[in-house]
């Protein structure tokens, strides 16, 4: 069993390195069977296809992010500056979800399949509206998309300036105080 956990984890780590440089398409199996040290026919054998290796690696990381960045709704401010940290850390997540979105769902509702990832922030921002926290006037699901996209200003994803940990702490001092400045005045009660 222990074995069993072990090679799963090591094609997921594989499969996530592999699918961040290269997208679904671009991906190959081979790269990721040799990389995790196991053969293709144990690896399908575990996710059924390069697809389900893929929405096994997503799921994966989504909620790793959802499950590190808590969100204090009554702090937006700092859940954009944790989850600005968090995609420094870990940038394979925004990689993954861009091709996700160029290869799988170019509109709607991105994670639709992962429902339920942000029932409980949703909750939390509703529950701050209630108390005089943020503009009850805003849908909470509006609060949290934009929240989430300014905090990926400086994201891999970014069109313009895309960070890296190695950047000057300067430059990422100043980044966080103006997201933390910008998010606290967005969504203002009143």
């Amino acid at each position: 069993m222990r074995d069993a956990q072990a090679t799963r984890r090591r094609v997921l780590d594989a499969a996530a390195a592999e699918f961040a440089a290269h997208g679904i398409a671009g991906a190959r199996v081979d790269r990721i069977a040799a990389a995790a040290k196991v053969n293709k026919a144990q690896m399908y054998a575990y996710y059924g296809s390069k697809d389900g290796l893929f929405d096994a690696v997503f799921s994966e990381q989504l909620a790793g992010i959802v499950n590190s960045v808590p969100l204090d709704a009554e702090d937006l401010p700092g859940y954009a500056v944790a989850l600005y940290d968090e995609y420094l850390a870990r940038p394979e997540l925004i990689r993954l979800a861009t091709w996700a979105r160029l290869e799988r769902t170019p509109t709607g509702d991105l994670l639709a399949e992962f429902v339920g990832h942000d029932t409980s922030k949703l909750e939390s921002i509703t529950a701050a509206q209630a108390a005089g926290h943020i503009d009850p006037a805003l849908d909470p699901r509006d609060v949290y998309a934009l929240v989430t996209a300014v905090s990926m200003t400086w994201s891999p994803a970014s069109v313009l300036v895309a960070a890296a940990r190695d950047d000057d702490t300067a430059e990422h001092d100043h980044r966080r105080r103006l997201l933390a400045d910008i998010v606290g005045r967005m969504f203002r009660a009143g």
